[in-house]
């Protein structure tokens, strides 16, 4: 069965196709099949059901010959929310083999099936030593695992279940999912060079009015989120005073600007490179916004109907765990689309200076407010 496993697949995946068993690869004769004809429909009848990654619809059929036994295998052309696997691998058909796709084949793939997974891609030129073993360390015992209960399992193996790591062509890389949420240097590839928060302060409503301060929040999607919440912290607060007492009161309670933060992390499409996911701090709002579309057929309108329920793991479920672990969590819908429903807008480029976040950095701008006016905070058990 190992030998029609790919063929099965690959048919599935194109255009369908008729397997043909007892017949010679090259010389096209009959040989038929020795075995006994029942047992070989249970077993191709056993291998559709359990034998590649879900069940495929497909035909049975056998015919007797003066060689033996001709069976054939009628296959349909899949429709799922992935590609069919065997092996846990993806097979097509390229004229008369069932080879694996090319990489932008496989995304075209995944991209005509609905069902995305950028971050599950493995990233050219990285490898183990791009993962810090810490912060993945820290993430899997929020789950209750200790990595050093068993030594003889190591942390390539660990990487590679939780996908943070992926082996190509006899090479393990990084996964996109791995870089972001464990890697030493995230957008230190040109893949994830803009796979950061971009922080701006206006000193208006409106875009056109000039920039109080620009700031890049980078590093790590847990990283990305503390400093772009460390930065509005510093330049979108105001202040009151009640005698010698002082209260700092930002526009938006944190807790909710964290919310829209983290599912902007986790749900914008990382298959768009060079956008980046923006901050902007007005006087009399905050907009969060990540770049992507609903995927395919979905609308804004069926996800806030309810929308299908996905089967499959999410991109906020992928990057949620990393991105929150130690802390509360949002209430992420678990059928939810992988891109949150956005529109992206055309900027024009931010006038200021530009810098990283840092810790210094953060302490330097909390001694002094940024925005000259804000919006009364909407909790209201922290208005005056």
């Amino acid at each position: 069965m190992r030998q029609i496993g790919p063929a099965l697949a690959a048919f599935a995946n194109t255009k369908g196709g008729l397997l043909v068993l007892g017949v010679d690869d090259q010389t096209r004769a009959i040989v038929g099949v020795r075995e006994d004809p029942e047992t070989v429909s249970e077993r191709l009848t056993g291998f559709l059901q359990s034998g590649l990654s879900f069940a495929c619809s497909a035909r049975l059929g056998k015919l007797e010959s003066g060689a033996g036994w001709l069976h054939w295998v009628e296959v349909a052309h899949q429709r799922g929310f992935e590609p069919l696997k065997y092996g846990g691998r993806v097979y097509v058909r390229r004229g008369r083999a069932s080879v694996e796709p090319t990489p932008s084949e496989l995304q075209e793939l995944l991209n005509i099936f609905g069902y995305i997974v950028t971050e599950e891609q493995a990233v050219s030129a990285s490898g183990v030593d791009d993962i810090e073993p810490n912060a993945f360390a820290r993430y899997v015992a929020t789950l209750g695992i200790d990595l050093g209960a068993d030594l003889e399992l190591p942390i390539a193996a660990d990487l590679r279940i939780r996908g943070a790591l992926l082996e190509r062509a006899g090479q393990l890389n990084a996964t996109l999912y791995g870089l972001l949420a464990f890697g030493k240097n995230p957008q230190g590839h040109a893949q994830t060079g803009s796979f950061w928060i971009e922080c701006v302060a206006y000193d208006g409503t409106d875009r056109a009015d000039p920039v109080l301060h620009v700031a890049e929040a980078r590093g790590r999607i847990d990283e990305q989120v503390d400093r772009a919440l460390g930065w509005f912290r510093a330049s979108g607060r105001s202040e009151l005073h009640d005698g010698a007492d002082r209260v700092d009161r930002t526009p938006v309670p944190v807790s909710t600007l964290r919310e829209a933060l983290v599912n902007a992390v986790c749900h914008r499409d990382y298959a768009m490179t060079g956008s980046r996911i923006l901050l902007e701090v007005f006087a009399d709002r905050v907009v969060v916004t990540n770049p992507g579309t609903l995927p395919n057929h979905m609308s804004r309108e069926s996800v806030m109907a309810g929308g299908p329920a996905l089967a499959q793991r999410t991109t906020g479920q992928l990057h949620a765990g990393p991105a929150l672990h130690g802390r509360p969590r949002p209430r992420l819908a678990p059928h939810a689309a992988r891109h949150a429903p956005t529109q992206r807008q055309r900027t024009r480029p931010a006038r200021g200076p530009r810098q990283p976040l840092g810790a210094g950095d953060l302490v330097a701008l909390a001694q002094r407010p940024i925005c000259k006016s804000v919006v009364p905070p909407t909790d209201p058990a922290t208005r005056p």
